[in-house]
């Protein structure tokens, strides 16, 4: 996990000088279609990275999205109209059918399919009627880390095609350097507070809100340790009582207006015992853990899930666990 996480710079590097041409292609294409509304198709890690795509589209593109419950299609059968809808599936391996049956069925009802896939060759890839390769390499590790932020890299070239956004495109093309960069920064800290703990919320807000949620997972898959994720504006509805004195919080603060609102939720949680990691950049004077940065803020969640990662190897291993063997998880997962 540790290595791969590493490497993932390099594999941005070389995703990036892929499919250029087919990128534009697609961005033509979407350009010229008028959606009323789009839908992700994808579980655990993938999803995770949806959400992140999501944020994008609707923030810049104005189209609603919607993750598909997969089982109205795989399940229920539901006769859901699909035509004039932009269906986007993102999956490591490509492989369950829970995945592969929905972008057919979207397909063969008229709508646009793309598949944000590591396995070029795998059932998902056939199915979409566009396949952009993560190009992410073979991944061992039964957490997903370089191929999720492939994911989320691959989501981003989407919608800078689509909205022929110049400023996002330099952004992208900087990312292989601010991912390396993000591998240097130093979260022992959290390492130091986490070993011992029994739970953890995880806490962002907007763009952020895909990386606390990926950020949870792992720490559920890696760590055996019970996370949850919430949004910093949902904390007060009810999961505030579960704090008590020395509950753990790790917060993820990247630039952008939701910015302000969760540096003063991580002040308020101080105030009520929580121990609070507040990851935030370096103009951040009550920060815990420095939370990189790239060329632009709708970037950042990019980085700041590798900086992630590299603690949360660590923190496997800290207690007494190993990161590429979790408890009965494999590495490609088939639900139907």
């Amino acid at each position: 996990m540790y290595q791969e996480a590493l490497s993932a710079g390099d594999c941005i590097a070389q995703q990036l000088v892929q499919d250029v041409d087919r990128y534009a292609e697609l961005g033509r294409a979407l350009r010229s279609t008028n959606f009323h509304s789009a839908v992700t198709v994808a579980r655990g890690s993938s999803d995770h990275a949806s959400s992140y795509l999501a944020y994008l589209i609707m923030a810049r593109m104005g189209r609603l999205v919607t993750s598909l419950p997969m089982s109205l299609i795989t399940l229920y059968k539901s006769p859901l109209v699909t035509r004039d809808t932009l269906a986007v599936s993102i999956s490591q391996s490509g492989q369950s059918p829970d995945v592969v049956e929905p972008i057919t069925y979207f397909r063969n009802g008229g709508a646009t399919t793309v598949a944000l896939v590591n396995d070029a060759s795998s059932p998902l890839a056939q199915a979409a009627e566009w396949t952009m390769p993560l190009h992410a390499g073979k991944e061992q590790s039964v957490a997903a880390t370089k191929s999720f932020i492939a994911s989320l890299v691959a989501g981003a070239r989407l919608v800078s095609e689509w909205q022929n956004d110049r400023e996002l495109k330099d952004g992208i093309a900087a990312l292989p350097d601010a991912l390396r960069a993000a591998t240097n920064v130093d979260w022992s800290p959290a390492i130091e507070v986490l070993a011992p703990a029994r739970n953890i919320m995880v806490v962002g807000r907007g763009i952020s809100f895909p990386v606390a949620l990926e950020a949870s997972l792992k720490f559920k898959e890696t760590s055996a340790l019970q996370a949850e994720a919430f949004s910093g504006a949902e904390i007060k509805h009810g999961p505030m009582a579960l704090i008590e004195e020395g509950y753990p919080l790790l917060i993820f603060a990247t630039r952008g207006p939701a910015q302000s609102g969760l540096v003063a939720l991580a002040e308020e949680m101080r105030g009520r015992g929580a121990r609070v990691l507040l990851a935030a950049p370096e103009d951040v004077p009550s920060r815990d853990l420095l939370l990189p940065t790239s060329a632009i803020p709708d970037l950042d969640p990019i980085v700041a899930i590798q900086a992630f990662y590299m603690m949360a190897a660590r923190l496997s291993e800290a207690r007494g666990l190993d990161p590429d063997k979790p408890r009965h998880l494999s590495k490609v997962t088939k639900t139907n």
